[in-house]
Formats: C-alpha cells, structure tokens, sequence
C-alpha cells in the first residue's frame, strides 16, 4: 500500500532514472520526442547509450530539441526522423526511411499524443484524436513490426502511452469520427483506452505467435507538459502549469512510467504501468491495477479489426 506521499521516494518495484540499465548498442524510436514526456525520454536514453531515433512533426522544434539533448549529453547519438502521426502517408513513409536505413529496432516508444482540441480531422479523414493519437500509433507499429520482430531485436519492447483520462473512456464504434457529435475530453478519454486496448491485444497477439517482443502500456500521470495546449504544439500557460504542479508531477517524473516499461528487466508483457501515488496521478513508476480493469479483449478485438480496416495495415503475426 502506498499512502500518495511516495512522489517522494522509491517504494517496492518503483524506478528512477538512475536505476536504468544500460542501452548502448539499442535502438530507439520515440514519437513526439521534441517536447515533455517525449523529450525526456529521448534525453535518458541518449544519456544511457542509445541511438536515438527522434520522430517529430515539427523539423524546426525536434532540432531545438536534439540540441537540448547534446548539450546535456555530448556524443548523444540521434536522428531525426519527420513524422506526422494525422497523416497515414507520412507514418509510411516514416517506417519506410526507418527500415531502408537500420532494419532492426530494440524499442518503440509510442509517445506522442494531443489533448482536447477543437474537432477537427487528419488528413485521412479521421477524428483528429482518435486519429492521431490511436490509428497513427497502431500503423506505425505494425508497419515497423518486421523490424521489432526480426532474430537480431531479440526481446523488443513496444510502449504505448496511455492516460488516465481512459478510466473514465468508452469506445463508441457508431461515431469514431465524431460526426454524430463531439465532445473534446470525451474523445480524448476515447483514444487513450484505444491505445491501453491496443498496447494488451498486441501483447495477446505477440504471445499467441511465439513472437519474443512484448507490448507495455505505460501513463504519466498528470505531468506539466505542453500536452494541455489544446493541440496548439504552445506552452501550456502559467496559470495551467501552476494548476498542474499542485495535483501532478514534472516532466521528468512524468517520463518514468515510460523509461520503466522500456527497460525494467521485470517486465513480461501486458502490463499497465503509472505513477504509484493517489489516484495514479503521481509518484514512482509501478502496475496499475486500476486502470488494468479497463481492459475488455472483446472491445479489443473488435477495435483491432476496425482499426486495420481503416488504416489498410495488417499486422502480420
């Protein structure tokens, strides 16, 4: 039991960023690695050895941000690599650049998101959250499966990040693309159990083939990231980060859950993993068995269906 003061110190299975192991030789993609959570985990893993592939949509932000990692790691071994998860295009070619240069990958960080925006739609048509933050995630890994899948990446990880937001989620099949009405958190709340969904059937999925990668889902918590720009890519404001630093935790802490999934060697596949303080809104990274109840294989299934029909990739396990 945890009594929500452990934000302050490490308890049972937490980690911090000291207690990774090393990753020299691996490599890693991260999602949305040009800011918060993202960032920070581009940073650590550069830190630990990585060759670090930092996929952004922004080409002028992800270089601010690799010269934020350089200047704190010298000889920080990165790439970037542009990557616009509301285009289906893109994530094509993304995973194409990524295999015609490396072939093998070690971890795949599903990281990048946005957060209430007003409605909109990605350049297929999709929900832009929905979009973005689930269907992007989900061709991307499969298109980049035979890489994490292949003799030399050996027991590869995906993490998928969720939220907490998907407790209170529910995926309505008969309008995922919010033309019979939209609510912002509502769906945002829907595309983060989308991902939780995702991240455990691909886990069913792995295991059923034989396959020796595993699948993660991880949650920050509530972090002070750029996340509750409304979809802007903008600085939260002072009032907002002052708002979130009262119920939440750094960037840094944020990135924990993340790192922790990435590379504790505890892991099995199939886990939840998040803050361990009240609520799971803070804290050191552990399971989080409250949010683990969200998983329904069946809404999984029919979920992973939907998903490969509209985005045309079919994992191939």
């Amino acid at each position: 039991m945890h009594n929500g003061s452990s934000e302050n110190k490490k308890t049972g299975n937490a980690r911090g960023q000291e207690d990774i192991p090393d990753q020299t030789g691996k490599t890693v993609v991260v999602t949305g690695a040009s800011s918060g959570i993202g960032l920070e985990a581009a940073r650590v893993f550069a830190g630990k050895g990585a060759d670090v592939v930092m996929a952004v949509r922004n080409a002028a932000k992800g270089e601010a941000a690799a010269e934020r990692i350089r200047a704190a790691v010298p000889g920080a071994k990165l790439t970037l690599l542009p990557l616009d998860l509301a285009d289906l295009a893109s994530v094509r070619a993304f995973a194409a650049a990524f295999r015609e240069a490396r072939g093998r990958l070690d971890l795949l960080i599903n990281n990048a998101g946005v957060m209430i925006p007003p409605y909109g739609k990605t350049k297929d048509g999709f929900e832009l959250q929905f979009g973005s933050n689930h269907l992007g995630h989900f061709a991307l890994t499969g298109l980049l499966l035979p890489s994490l899948t292949s003799p030399e990446s050996g027991r590869a990880r995906i993490v998928t990040l969720t939220s907490i937001a998907a407790r209170s989620g529910r995926i309505d099949f008969d309008n995922l693309d919010g033309s019979r009405g939209y609510g912002a958190m509502k769906f945002y709340s829907q595309s983060k159990l989308a991902n939780l969904l995702f991240a455990l059937e691909l886990q069913r999925r792995l295991s059923a083939s034989g396959a020796a990668a595993i699948s993660v889902a991880c949650h920050p918590g509530i972090s002070t990231t750029n996340l509750f720009s409304r979809g802007s890519g903008k600085q939260s404001g002072w009032f907002m980060k002052m708002l979130l630093a009262s119920v939440g935790h750094s960037a840094e802490m944020g990135a924990l859950p993340t790192l922790y999934a990435a590379t504790s060697p505890s892991i099995r596949g199939g886990e939840l993993i998040g803050p361990d303080g009240r609520g799971g809104r803070r804290g050191y990274p552990a399971p989080d068995a409250v949010g683990a109840k969200k998983d329904d294989p069946e809404v999984a299934r029919r979920l992973w269906d939907v998903s490969e029909r509209l985005t045309g990739v079919e994992f191939r396990l």
